[in-house]
């Protein structure tokens, strides 16, 4: 007789592994890119790395002072029938979003892509411009 431990979390392991081997050209675990923020001086930066994502591909939106970078990375079609081969490179659709600090020049925002990495520059407002001081009546 053969006897197997009991493991509570086995069946979430066997079920999040199903996802993440899900044949579709989409996958549930779909494409995730990183993301590298950092504040200088005068801006905040965003640096989202996309590999082999077009530019038309990206959509950077603004809403209620929370940026939303979305896109998707298409597969590529390739058909080898000689040889076995593997491919570790994920595809999909992919949205990251960040709320915006109120000091942010929502207006000024710059994005550009050069060589896969989108780039955003977030201008810092002016501390006069940011600040208010409401005279008491």
């Amino acid at each position: 007789m053969l006897l197997t431990r009991f493991d509570p979390f086995r069946q979430m392991r066997e079920l999040e592994k199903s996802f993440y081997n899900y044949p579709s050209n989409e996958g549930v675990s779909g494409f995730i890119p990183v993301v590298n923020t950092r504040e200088g001086d005068s801006s905040f930066y965003i640096d989202v790395d996309l590999p082999g994502v077009k530019k038309d591909d990206i959509k950077v939106d603004l809403e209620k002072n929370v940026l939303t970078i979305s896109g998707e990375r298409k597969t590529k079609e390739e058909v080898k029938e000689e040889d076995y081969y593997k491919v570790e490179t994920s595809f999909g659709k992919f949205s990251r979003s960040f709320t915006l600090p109120d000091n942010a020049d929502v207006e000024n925002i710059e994005a550009k892509s050069v060589d896969g990495v989108l780039e955003l520059v977030i201008p810092k407002l002016d501390e006069s411009r940011s600040k208010k001081v409401i005279s008491i009546q």
